[in-house]
């Protein structure tokens, strides 16, 4: 794979004009933006993970903003409304604010149907703009190919820099399906590579991730920086696990395999069921104290079928070890990462995988699919084991010590909880920060060619 150059922090001195307007650098180093347009068109910051179409992203895009206007950065999400009830506006944080933009009917529909609402979503953005004074905004950070094609238009008409975060990529996911999953469109694609065309930054989970970006997309080594997410250390910790176990109503004794996010063909929760079924197949003894809970709801194609993961349970026989919860808040979430024995994080494409940073912090061990960002975030045979390829059978091989080692349980989750430590959004949302300024600091017009170009096709 190709591995251009890429940094996370900037040092150009040319800041480029903003509404005819000339901006200092502060001493010695490109100055930070004072407020930023945040865009996240197809989900809200406000909806809980786990279901729909809100998951990682969701829980990305409210920690680093909150860390963000911590260090003085105001943030403002524009996002779509889903309901005529929804205010205008609502403080997440201080310091940042949710817009609710009106783009199509509120209700009935789904991620696939949004493109053909970004002019109306991108005519709320910009009416909301012309309400202020010229230079509102000092820069656009677009998540998501949708919110990228709204925040290149945007950014053109401010007249400000463009940093987007893609999250997932069509090419990645279209390379690596689910048995039956269906592949992401070609409008996709090409909105996605428009994206990485008209943007100023492109920011990363990791070096592999900007490696695709460059491979697939053709973004060019000085648009490309490398932040890793980060995890809420103060809401995932380690606990007692038998405290939690009793809250939640799990035997104290029983070996706990947690599969914890949206229900869709993707994150491969049938792979963890599968497993299961030839684990117990070859360990009978182990059904009597195994617990495998599934906390999450259907989400993207997983939608067609909602039970269609509890009859699979049934076929293959794990019914009765298998325990299906609807999707919960962080304070939840973390007591179920204390209580379980692992995680298990059989995905099929992951940019990062928060969860698996999550249950790590909670001192929780996990097992992951070798791909995406799941390497950096699990190291390999130290806070968990990384699984090569979807096999049922490989699975089961790996899941077994965790089940009958107790040692290795405790020995990784240690290692687990001080590998997650150094993931704090602080660190995060500085090095976003400093991706920031260097785009500040850009010589202005480099990339009006590209966004006019993009905006006559």
């Amino acid at each position: 794979m190709i591995k251009p150059p890429v940094s996370t922090v900037w040092r150009d001195r040319q800041t480029p004009p903003i509404r005819g307007r000339l901006h200092a650098l502060a001493a010695g180093r490109p100055r930070r933006p004072r407020r930023i347009a945040m865009l996240s068109v197809h989900t809200s910051p406000l909806h809980q993970p786990g279901t729909g179409d809100a998951g990682g992203m969701n829980v990305y895009i409210v920690e680093l903003a909150k860390r963000l206007a911590g260090l003085g950065i105001e943030i403002e999400v524009f996002t779509r409304a889903i309901s005529s009830e929804l205010p205008p506006t609502v403080e997440l944080a201080p310091g940042v604010l949710v817009r609710h933009v009106t783009a199509g009917p509120y209700e009935g529909l789904i991620k696939e149907d949004l493109p053909a609402q970004l002019c109306a979503f991108t005519h709320g953005v910009l009416r909301t703009e012309a309400g202020h004074r010229p230079g509102h905004y000092d820069l656009v950070h677009s998540h998501y190919w949708l919110s990228g094609q709204v925040g290149w238009l945007a950014a053109q008409r401010w007249g400000v820099p463009l940093v987007h975060t893609m999250h997932t990529m069509a090419k990645v996911k279209n390379a690596a399906l689910a048995e039956g999953d269906t592949p992401e469109p070609a409008a996709r694609v090409i909105g996605e590579t428009q994206v990485v065309e008209a943007a100023d930054r492109l920011i990363a989970n990791t070096a592999d991730e900007a490696g695709e970006l460059a491979a697939h997309y053709g973004a060019r080594g000085d648009q490309l920086a490398v932040v890793h997410p980060g995890v809420n250390l103060e809401v995932f910790r380690p606990g007692d696990r038998r405290a939690a176990r009793a809250r939640l109503g799990l035997p104290a004794d029983a070996a706990v395999l947690l599969f914890a996010g949206r229900i869709q063909p993707l994150k491969g929760p049938e792979v963890l069921l599968g497993a299961v079924a030839a684990l117990l197949e070859r360990r009978p003894e182990l059904r009597e104290r195994l617990v495998v809970p599934v906390v999450g709801g259907p989400s993207g194609t997983g939608l067609a079928k909602p039970l269609g993961l509890q009859k699979l349970a049934a076929q293959l026989g794990v019914a009765d070890v298998v325990r299906f919860h609807p999707p919960v808040g962080q304070a939840e979430l973390a007591q179920w990462y204390q209580a379980a024995t692992l995680l298990a994080m059989p995905s099929y494409s992951e940019s990062f995988g928060l969860v698996a940073l999550e249950a790590q912090a909670c001192g929780t061990p996990v097992v992951a699919a070798a791909v995406g960002g799941l390497p950096v975030a699990v190291r390999d045979g130290e806070t968990g084991t990384l699984v090569r390829g979807h096999e049922p059978a490989a699975w089961a091989r790996a899941l077994e010590p965790y089940v009958t080692e107790p040692e290795l349980v405790a020995r990784q989750g240690a290692a687990a909880a001080r590998h997650a430590a150094g993931f704090g959004w602080g660190a995060s949302a500085a090095a976003t920060a400093d991706v920031y300024a260097g785009a500040l600091a850009r010589p202005a017009g480099r990339l009006a060619g590209a966004r006019r170009r993009l905006s006559q096709q």
